[in-house]
């Protein structure tokens, strides 16, 4: 299978999430905080336009990932959604009319950059499109553990960088988890139909994975700066649907001297979101 259609669904679904990070962002920042777990945040969500906008463009990126998930590998779909951040930073510029100073724009290339070398180099492709239960269970249980740990360690600390970084690592986590059985269950929406696709467990358990993520996520926006929320979530994103990609899918990525070229995209990638979420969160939230 081609490539061009799941990276165009792909970017659709970035640009979605994109303009959803900046609407949900904005609604976060307007509830009051809390130290806790407190799933009444939702509700106070539900009150503003603003969060309501933002979930509906997560609903169309919903859309968008899953046409992407069902026509190509996770391994090259997940990564795109590393271009979320600056993408975010260019909306929060348009809506705030800010201008990106030039440090930003050379780190938006240098995450466009990076991305397109460390794919193409990686060239990721084939697999198996059936997960047997004996490959998904380990893959589960290993998920749900460092989402729990990580939450947990993120929820005992006080509002801070390394309450917002653990938060946004378990809410990648529960993101890439949700991508990996959003793949399996479109290939049986592919194979059997809307019958088939509302009477598998794959379907449930997206769907429970995903509400988790987006639970975890308004959290991780409320529980510091995006200076150590937003590079655990993109990275960490991209990094545990590799993972799943080769561990649970088989898909394949070059090797040997072509590891080369990978790393050197990847640095490029770590330097660009590394600078756009430190120089960039004043565009977004004030802080």
């Amino acid at each position: 299978m081609g490539v061009v259609l799941p990276v165009l669904f792909a970017l659709v679904a970035a640009f979605s999430n994109a303009l959803a990070t900046v609407l949900q962002r904005r609604a976060a920042l307007s509830v009051p905080q809390s130290q806790g777990f407190r799933p009444g945040l939702v509700v106070d969500l539900l009150r503003r336009p603003v969060w309501l906008g933002g979930m509906l463009a997560v609903v169309v990126a919903g859309v968008g990932q899953a046409a992407a998930l069902a026509t190509g590998p996770i391994s090259l779909v997940q990564p795109l959604f590393v271009l979320e951040l600056p993408l975010a930073l260019l909306l929060a510029s348009l809506i705030t009319r800010h201008h990106l100073p030039g440090v930003l724009w050379l780190a938006v290339g240098g995450v466009v950059v990076g991305l397109g070398l460390a794919l193409a180099s990686a060239a990721p492709g084939g697999g198996s499109d059936d997960v047997s239960m004996d490959r998904w269970a380990p893959a589960l249980g290993a998920c749900a553990g460092l989402a729990v740990l990580l939450a947990a360690a993120g929820l005992r600390r006080p509002v801070g960088k390394a309450r917002a970084g653990c938060l946004g690592a378990a809410t990648a986590v529960c993101y890439a988890l949700t991508a990996g059985l959003m793949k399996d269950s479109m290939r049986v929406l592919d194979a059997d139909g809307l019958v088939g696709f509302l009477t598998v467990w794959q379907t449930y358990a997206f769907a429970a994975a995903g509400v988790c993520a987006v639970l975890l996520l308004e959290h991780a926006m409320q529980g510091g700066p995006l200076v150590a929320s937003q590079p655990a979530l993109t990275l960490g994103d991209a990094t545990v649907s590799l993972l799943l990609g080769v561990v649970l899918y088989r898909e394949d990525v070059r090797t040997d001297w072509w590891v080369l070229p990978q790393l050197a995209g990847v640095a490029l990638i770590v330097a660009g979101v590394l600078t756009l979420a430190r120089r960039g969160v004043d565009l977004r939230s004030g802080r």
